[in-house]
């Protein structure tokens, strides 16, 4: 029989889509890269994937995992080969456990991230991890990318949330470590070595997951700043005052406020975009309540205005005015789809860094092509930055991505220059995939290369990512 029809009879013609049922699978959330494939399988449990991964070996069949497809990178599309199966991990969404005396959960990788969110919730405790695509992607998804996500400063990346994972190898063994042990001193860590490495070594299936009490109050401010320096002066101020309650530090720029204002027009912005060149989204998780939450918070910014760090600020009034203020930085990279298509930065540089590497990048650009606009966010309480760079509004716009490989050497230069790393939070994927070895060290590299070839020696598991086919077979 071929490869297809040991699949169907595997798991059902029903979980088996060819032809234009596939097609939705076909083409990453940012319309980047389409490929081909021979079929998208979804299997329902760990036992099923695993023989499916078996099937494609025996075929010699590259494989391709995708939770929510929501990847910034092209990390779950497959090649144009049209050789390719799609493992779709939607129908493994179980929670399995939740263990509240414990402080941790069992889920299923195709669980969406909000589903885990709610359990969480539901059980009296929360699970932090939080995203702007937290409706669609899924917690598999979010481990293969190491997701990062709002909550950083406090509680950590995907990586520092979970406890154990369930595995399956290249062969098709199952690999189970789902302990719910904050200590497990048992020799070389694969949990960390298959977090992160976006489904090349192994497919994550399920996922034992860290859980934290409920936050008493929950309290967010829209501080208006000057310059990039007093974002860095309040951000210190609030670590000290604040310490572990801080939980989101958001830097927006003046750019991103004026495209929400004019291609949203329905989402309200606290103050005139040009109020400020600089804005900080900033919220506190208090254990003791609402009232001491806000008297915490108005005494730090009161400090911060008397030392003329911040220009203006709104404190939400509640949990409605509160939403509105994420939503406000959520909506941003919805504007930018509406400028046209942008050139994309995920970065981390040094906090102390930062100010120095926007101004001397910025100046950079602007060199290589006048009229560019820079849409400056992200996490700055743990030094990522969406560097994003946006066409210029004139007739260089339809042409503006065939600038990506110049844009990117200015900007991954600039970030090399000032120790930084070229992904923070997305991944490598097929974007980055060849510009890697360029800025990461030569012998990281090749041990990256040996545990590749160790662990996946036909090259089968989601190839074409991260390393280059011809990097691991040279």
């Amino acid at each position: 029989m071929s490869l297809l029809e040991d699949l169907v009879a595997l798991i059902g013609s029903e979980h088996v889509l060819t032809g234009e049922e596939a097609s939705p699978y076909l083409t990453d959330w940012r319309n980047r890269y389409t490929g081909r494939c021979l079929a998208v399988v979804k299997p329902a449990d760990t036992e099923e994937l695993a023989e499916v991964v078996k099937l494609c070996q025996q075929a010699d069949a590259p494989m391709v995992p995708q939770g929510g497809n929501t990847g910034l990178c092209g990390g779950a599309t497959p090649s144009n080969k049209g050789d390719a199966v799609i493992i779709l991990l939607s129908r493994m969404n179980k929670v399995l456990d939740v263990d509240t005396a414990n402080d941790t959960m069992t889920v299923q990788a195709g669980c969406i991230l909000q589903d885990v969110q709610d359990a969480a919730d539901k059980a009296g405790r929360l699970f932090p991890l939080s995203l702007g695509a937290e409706g669609s992607c899924t917690i598999g998804g979010n481990l293969a990318t190491n997701a990062g996500g709002t909550q950083v400063l406090r509680y950590g990346n995907a990586r520092d949330l979970c406890l154990g994972l369930e595995v399956v190898t290249a062969e098709g063994d199952i690999v189970n470590t789902l302990k719910s042990l904050r200590k497990d001193n048992t020799g070389y860590d694969l949990r960390n070595l298959f977090i992160g490495s976006e489904g090349t070594l192994g497919i994550i299936t399920a996922a034992t997951l860290k859980l934290f009490p409920k936050p008493a109050a929950v309290t967010t401010a829209f501080l208006a700043l000057e310059g990039f320096e007093q974002a860095i002066k309040v951000l210190n101020r609030s670590k000290r005052q604040f310490d572990a309650s801080l939980t989101g530090f958001e830097l927006i720029s003046d750019y991103c406020l004026s495209i929400v204002q004019k291609h949203l027009s329905h989402i309200r912005i606290p103050f005139p975009v040009d109020t400020a060149p600089w804005y900080v989204l900033m919220e506190i998780s208090d254990s003791e309540g609402e009232d001491h939450a806000r008297e915490m918070f108005e005494r730090v910014i009161g400090e911060a205005f008397e030392n003329n760090e911040i220009l203006d600020a709104v404190i939400a009034e509640s949990i409605q005015q509160s939403n509105e203020l994420w939503h406000l930085r959520e909506a941003v990279p919805l504007a930018e789809a509406e400028v046209g298509k942008a050139i994309k930065n995920d970065i981390s540089i040094p906090v102390s860094k930062m100010d120095e590497f926007v101004r001397i990048t910025n100046a950079k650009l602007q060199e290589f092509m006048p009229g560019i606009q820079m849409s400056v966010f992200g996490h700055l309480g743990d030094g990522n930055l969406h560097y994003n760079v946006c066409p210029p509004d004139d007739e260089r716009k339809a042409d503006f991505l065939t600038h990506q490989d110049e844009i990117f050497k200015i900007v991954f230069d600039s970030v090399h220059e000032f120790d930084g790393s070229i992904s923070a939070e997305h991944g490598i994927g097929q974007l980055k995939r060849d510009i890697l070895p360029e800025y990461k060290d030569e012998n990281a590299m090749w041990i990256m290369r040996k545990i590749k070839r160790a662990l996946d020696p036909n090259s089968l598991l989601n190839p074409g990512k991260v390393i280059s086919s011809v990097e691991i077979n040279p």
